[in-house]
């Protein structure tokens, strides 16, 4: 079985926004929270601050371990062709912007940036991490 260890942040503004990243390699598009795998040996808390800025432009300061959720995803199922499953461990943060700008991603598996209002993501085309997350930050 293959193992990804990913890390991600849940961030809202004052205006009740959240950020999200639009994810362009699933077998669909959808919108996902800013984030993704950690390198070898990383810290997640770094993993995470990287990650954002890579997608999003923004730079933010981890606030709260809110949780970590645990997918097993068939062969059939992954993304890439294997015979294996994939073991999928999301670290999912609280993270507040101390700086930057709102930019998109270039040449990454994320093509856009943007906020979104808490009220209406339910009707985004969104990966299931959001609404695990959402729930975990008592959002939901």
């Amino acid at each position: 079985m293959d193992l990804r260890v990913a890390a991600y942040a849940v961030v809202t503004d004052d205006d009740g926004r959240i950020l999200l990243a639009h994810w362009n390699e699933g077998r669909r598009a959808a919108w996902t929270l800013p984030g993704g795998g950690l390198e070898d040996g990383e810290d997640p808390e770094h993993a995470v601050r990287r990650e954002v800025r890579e997608e999003t432009g923004y730079r933010v300061v981890v606030e709260q371990l809110l949780g970590i959720h645990s997918r097993v995803i068939p062969p059939g199922r992954r993304i890439t062709e294997s015979d294996e499953p994939l073991h999928a461990l999301r670290i999912v943060y609280r993270a507040r912007i101390t700086g930057g700008r709102l930019r998109n991603e270039q040449d990454g598996s994320t093509d856009m940036a943007d906020w979104f209002p808490l009220t209406g993501v339910r009707s985004l085309q969104r990966v299931k991490l959001i609404d695990i997350a959402l729930s975990m930050a008592g959002l939901a």
